[in-house]
């Protein structure tokens, strides 16, 4: 009992720093989003902060926020996933080199990586720069959803990569190896084999694209020129500029609920969790 009781203390003491900063910064915030939003200005409570999206201006932002992240999300796993392969046939035998090179340009600054595409894709900018150097004319980019999606695919394609190419240096090759003495040829061994097992990691790249995709205002601000307003840009505006923190939280939470379905979602497929272990 003595051993068990002192085993049980000893694991509150560690335990208690996590709990604290969970309470201060996940907890605290998301009760406050959660009483703004359900409140007006007078603390009484109301749903119009949430029923706020049903404003046309609204709906179409969050329209084209769910389109802008979900073609960010496929294209960054057309691109995570062949790439995926390629680093697990190498058969390094330092993975965590690996990782590293995918986190290093993640060390730059957030908005600094952004702007460095604002540089490139602008009208004047290196892209058609080059591009008039072959003889070929320019390309409008900068300023349309398009800029976005090529500044959310940068930001977030690591994000894609790292649990994919966990889930496929976990399968053991003599799975391979087997299909391939039953008669498997390559097509029918990646459909049976890699593809089932990569799974989980599919999951999670997918969930750790599209919510930061879906929520982000950064990306619009810069690349979109403020032309091109995504409902996070409109949450932002609330809190920053209309000082309106009753209709940010509401449209916040009705974000949350996207997040909500998006985590039931990798519950659901990866309940192992290897899609996340990316160490």
């Amino acid at each position: 009992m003595k051993n068990k009781k002192k085993a049980f203390l000893n694991q509150a003491l560690l335990s208690g720093p996590y709990l604290l900063w969970m309470a201060l910064f996940i907890l605290i915030p998301l009760f406050i989003i959660l009483y703004y939003g359900l409140t007006n200005r007078d603390g009484a409570f109301t749903l119009e902060n949430i029923l706020e999206i049903t404003n046309p201006i609204y709906m179409k932002s969050l329209l084209l926020s769910l389109k802008l992240s979900l073609y960010s999300t496929v294209i960054c796993l057309l691109l995570a996933y062949p790439l995926a392969m390629i680093l697990r046939s190498l058969r390094l035998k330092n993975q965590s080199l690996i990782v590293m090179i995918f986190i290093l340009p993640m060390w730059i600054n957030f908005l600094l990586r952004t702007i460095a595409w604002l540089t490139i894709l602008e009208n004047n900018g290196i892209l058609n720069s080059l591009l008039r150097l072959l003889g070929f004319e320019g390309l409008h980019i900068i300023n349309t959803p398009a800029a976005i999606v090529v500044g959310m695919v940068y930001d977030f394609l690591p994000f894609m990569i790292l649990p994919i190419y966990n889930s496929l240096a976990k399968i053991d090759n003599n799975l391979i190896a087997a299909s391939r003495d039953l008669g498997a040829n390559s097509l029918q061994t990646f459909r049976r084999i890699m593809l089932p097992l990569s799974l989980p990691g599919i999951i999670s790249g997918i969930t750790m694209v599209f919510i930061p995709s879906l929520t982000t205002f950064a990306i619009s601000q810069i690349l979109g020129g403020g032309k091109q307003n995504l409902i996070g840009n409109f949450i932002e505006q609330q809190f920053l500029l209309h000082y309106d923190w009753n209709a940010g939280s509401g449209l916040s939470l009705v974000l949350m609920v996207f997040i909500l379905i998006s985590m039931a979602f990798v519950a659901k497929f990866d309940k192992s969790r290897e899609g996340t272990n990316l160490w």
